[in-house]
C-alpha cells in the first residue's frame, strides 16, 4: 500500500475503458453514493447480461476474510479482481481477450504517464494488467468506513450522537435471548471475522450462513456450487451492515427491498429449508422493537463515507 498506488487506483477503478462497451467501469456497480453497491437486485454487467447475485459493497472489504458471495478459495482482492474483470458466465467488464488494447490506450492516456512510474518505481515499463489489479486493490483497501453516528456513540463516548430508539436497537441487535443478530453480524464491521494485521493471518475463517431466505436453485446455491456438500447448500457469506441503509435491495437475491421486510423475514423465522441454519427461527419482537432495530441499522450510515472525494470519480464526465 502506497499512496501513490491508491491514486492511481482510483483512476483505474472509474476508468470506463476496461469493459468491452466502453461505458462501464468497476465504479458503475460499485457506486461510492450507495456504499459502494448498484441499488439493483442482481448486478448487470457490460453486455447487458445479469449477475446471479448483487455487487457487495466494497467498504471495510480489506478486512475481509473471503470475498464474494459464496467462495472461500478467492484469498486476495488481487484474486477477486480477476472474476469481473475478465469472467466469463457472466461477462461483467468483459476485459478477457481486449487487455493489450486497454494497457496501449493506458500507456498513451497522458494523465497515467506519471502515475504508474511514481506507483511502481523502478519498473520498466510498469504499465502492466498485474499493477493495474494490484494498484484497484490498493484503492478499495483505502475505502474504510468508521464515522458513522453510531460509531461516534460506541467508540467517541458521544451519548447523544444516536436516539433513543437506536440505544434501544443496539441492545435488542446484541441481546442472547431476543433479537440475536451479532451471532451472524459480530464484531465492529457487523459480518462476523475480519482479517487484520497481527491477528490470526489465515486461520480466520468467513462466516456462511443458510437464512432461509431462497429457493436456492442454480446458479444460487450458496457454497454448494463451489464444494458439492450437502450442508454447504445455501450458505451464503455474512455482508456487513454497515451502511445498510443505503445499499437496498437485500439479501444475495435481492428479493428483501427494504430494512422492514429484512427484520420480518428474520422474525418470522425465515422459510422453510431443510438446510437453514439453527440460529434462524422466529423472534418474538413486538413493532416497537422492530422500529428500534431499524433506527440502530440506520445508525451505521456514515454519511461522509458517502462523499469523501477521496474515494470519488476522478474523470470528467
Amino acid at each position: 500500500m502506497t499512496a501513490a498506488k491508491v491514486e492511481l487506483g482510483r483512476f483505474l477503478f472509474y476508468d470506463r475503458r476496461m469493459s468491452v462497451n466502453g461505458r462501464q467501469s468497476c465504479g458503475s456497480c460499485h457506486r461510492q453514493e450507495l456504499a459502494f453497491t448498484d441499488g439493483r437486485a442482481q448486478a448487470q454487467g457490460a453486455t447487458g447480461e445479469l449477475h446471479p447475485r448483487s455487487a457487495m459493497s466494497l467498504v471495510n472489504v480489506a478486512y475481509n476474510a473471503a470475498f464474494t458471495w459464496a467462495n472461500t478459495k478467492l484469498a486476495s482482492l488481487e484474486q477477486q479482481m480477476l472474476t469481473p474483470m475478465l469472467g466469463e458466465n457472466p461477462v461483467e467488464l468483459g476485459l478477457k481477450g481486449r487487455e493489450p488494447q486497454f494497457l496501449d490506450a493506458v500507456r498513451r492516456d497522458p494523465v497515467y504517464q506519471p502515475l504508474f512510474p511514481k506507483a511502481f518505481p523502478g519498473e520498466s515499463d510498469p504499465v502492466t494488467l498485474a499493477n493495474v489489479v494490484k494498484a484497484i486493490a490498493c484503492f478499495e483497501r483505502g475505502i474504510v468506513s468508521m464515522r458513522s453516528p453510531y460509531d461516534l456513540f460506541r467508540f467517541g463516548h458521544d451519548e447523544n450522537a444516536i436516539s433513543e430508539s437506536a440505544k434501544r436497537g443496539d441492545i435488542l441487535f446484541n441481546s442472547s435471548e431476543r433479537a440475536r443478530c451479532f451471532r451472524c453480524h459480530g464484531g465492529w464491521n457487523f459480518n462476523g471475522n475480519v482479517r487484520y494485521e497481527g491477528g490470526e493471518g489465515e486461520t480466520v475463517h468467513a462466516s456462511f450462513f443458510n437464512t432461509g431466505v431462497a429457493a436456492y436453485a442454480s446458479p444460487n446455491r450458496g457454497l454448494f456450487e463451489q464444494t458439492g456438500r450437502e450442508q454447504d447448500f445455501g450458505k451464503f457469506r455474512v455482508p456487513t451492515l454497515r451502511n445498510i441503509a443505503v445499499t437496498a435491495p437485500y439479501m444475495h437475491d435481492g428479493s428483501l427491498a427494504t430494512l422492514e421486510d429484512v427484520i420480518g423475514h428474520y422474525a418470522s423465522g425465515g422459510r422453510d429449508d431443510p438446510h437453514k441454519s439453527d440460529l434462524i427461527r422466529k423472534l418474538n419482537l413486538s413493532e416497537q422493537d422492530r422500529r428500534d432495530l431499524i433506527e440502530f441499522l440506520k445508525s451505521l450510515t456514515d454519511q461522509p463515507l458517502l462523499h469523501d472525494p477521496r474515494w470519488s470519480d476522478p474523470w470528467p464526465r
